[in-house]
């Protein structure tokens, strides 16, 4: 994004959101970037959205800034890593939003979805970038019709549009993936997507 629009477009300096944020730089835990995060908010406030699921909570830094917009707000959050899962409740109990989140330690593609509310008003994706069409169409099904679901991290620190030589196996994968979630989003008849050039790349799709 443009330096002087991000700027102009800084989030509210709250103690708890510079605290988590500077703990994911120190030790490389990958977050939403600042106008990513931004960009979510404004969209959970236009929607009036009280229902939220997220598919990957790391240390909770959006789930608890998502949290902190109204009280009543209610988070499922899904959490693949003991120990990620740890530190998020550590921080959730420390933002004083624990009634609002329920932090549900388990990998997302074997979780139960039936166990889940079936009226989410949003769902967040940003987790396994390899695994979003299967995040996608697993949870869909509990997305109200209305509803929107975010997916993060869709440029992937501009590698998708990098004319240089990725030398990695690995990584070419993991592109060759990314790139087949945002073709098949992008034809996906069921939703009305929006592609944009916010954070990392954020795709926003309107459920019909």
């Amino acid at each position: 994004m443009n330096q002087y629009l991000s700027e102009l477009n800084k989030l509210p300096s709250k103690k708890i959101e510079s605290q988590l944020r500077k703990y994911a730089t120190d030790n490389k835990v990958p977050i939403v970037s600042e106008s990513g995060l931004f960009y979510l908010l404004l969209l959970i406030q236009l929607l009036d959205a009280k229902n939220i699921l997220e598919i990957g909570t790391a240390i909770a830094y959006s789930t608890i800034q998502m949290a902190l917009l109204r009280p009543d707000i209610l988070i499922d959050t899904i959490e693949k890593s003991e120990e990620m899962a740890k530190i998020a409740r550590d921080n959730i109990k420390n933002a004083k939003v624990e009634r609002q989140i329920t932090l549900i330690q388990a990998d997302a593609l074997d979780y139960n979805e039936q166990d889940l509310k079936e009226n989410y008003d949003l769902i967040f994706i940003d987790a396994a970038k390899a695994q979003y069409i299967n995040f996608f169409e697993k949870y869909e099904k509990r997305l109200r019709k209305g509803g929107i679901i975010v997916s993060d991290n869709l440029l992937f620190h501009g590698l998708l549009t990098t004319k240089e030589k990725i030398d990695s196996r690995n990584l070419r994968a993991l592109i060759r993936k990314i790139r087949d979630y945002n073709d098949w989003l992008s034809k996906n008849k069921k939703y009305d997507t929006q592609f944009l050039e916010i954070g990392d790349g954020m795709a926003v799709s309107l459920k019909k």
